[in-house]
């Protein structure tokens, strides 16, 4: 196996095309299909499916993927350092689900960072998908939640794929609402006092157990429910419908001034949110500034 493979591997992965990726590359599309050919065969995979409309990944392919990339991303940085003293662009991933803090330590990460290029990326995006994408470790990190209602599933998925959590933070839940909603007044909330209220959650997709859930209590029966699957719906909904959501009680005023407020909720529950990380990956110089950043953050809450 060598640098040259993964590479191409990379490249014919992002192109999704022989063809294409052997002109981005500059050699012949029969000398690639050799490559990547060789290092299938020895490394007794499949690493791609290929067919008539192109050339996908194979679920081994794309966690070999994964850890050719973070080879490919250290290289360059030696390179960088030690022969070419040519800055190279620096690659930096996380997925989360929606929380504002976790956007928050992105805008620090970018700050401090500060280099001449970079691409970073920031996914807010389905409790499956994020551990998914730790796991073949198309994201350095994720965050998620776990409480007494998910924890024992999705810990088994986590040691099933070799990730690792570390909690941040914990936090009673709370229910966010419009300033002017009828229950906006009360300093506690009891779960019968939302009844006749529409109930907003995030939408997960093929996996919409309530083990994935980004809110607590999804077992529960609601008279109205509606699913989303962005923040910015999520705030013109509770101002809009009269409508609530559960979630960690952070929310920053400088968004939307002082329209949603956040209220504890009277259960025997708690949030705890954490970062995922690959047993398998060293975290890189970006990764190490991200963790500080929540880690700084979490000390506010």
């Amino acid at each position: 196996m060598t640098l040259q493979q993964l590479k191409y591997v990379l490249s014919v992965a992002e192109k999704g095309s022989i063809c294409e990726a052997a002109k981005a590359l500059f050699i012949s599309q029969p000398s690639l299909s050799n490559a990547i050919k060789d290092l299938e065969n020895e490394l007794k995979l499949s690493l791609f499916v290929r067919t008539n409309r192109g050339i996908t990944l194979t679920n081994d392919g794309a966690e070999f993927l994964g850890y050719a990339r973070q080879v490919i991303q250290q290289t360059d940085m030696l390179e960088e350092k030690y022969l070419t003293g040519t800055p190279a662009k620096q690659r930096f991933c996380i997925s989360t689900q929606h929380y504002t803090f976790a956007a928050n330590a992105f805008v620090e990460l970018v700050k401090e960072f500060g280099g001449a290029e970079y691409e970073f990326t920031i996914r807010e995006t389905k409790t499956f998908e994020i551990i998914e994408d730790v796991k073949l470790l198309h994201s350095e990190l994720g965050i998620i939640y776990l409480s007494e209602y998910n924890e024992t599933v999705i810990r088994k998925i986590l040691d099933e794929s070799s990730i690792e959590f570390y909690p941040l933070f914990t936090v009673k839940p709370h229910v966010f609402l419009y300033k002017a909603h009828p229950l906006a007044g009360l300093g506690l909330i009891n779960l019968e006092d939302l009844d006749e209220y529409p109930c907003l959650s995030f939408e997960q997709g093929a996996y919409s157990s309530f083990y994935f859930s980004e809110e607590i209590l999804s077992t529960r029966n609601v008279k109205k429910s509606i699913r989303v699957s962005d923040r910015a719906a999520i705030v013109n909904f509770l101002i809009g419908l009269n409508a609530y959501t559960i979630s960690t009680g952070i929310f920053p005023k400088y968004l939307h001034g002082e329209d949603i407020v956040s209220i504890p909720l009277n259960i025997n529950e708690q949030i705890r949110v954490g970062v995922l990380k690959h047993k398998d990956l060293t975290l890189t110089h970006l990764g190490e500034i991200y963790w500080d950043a929540l880690k700084n953050i979490a000390k506010q809450i």
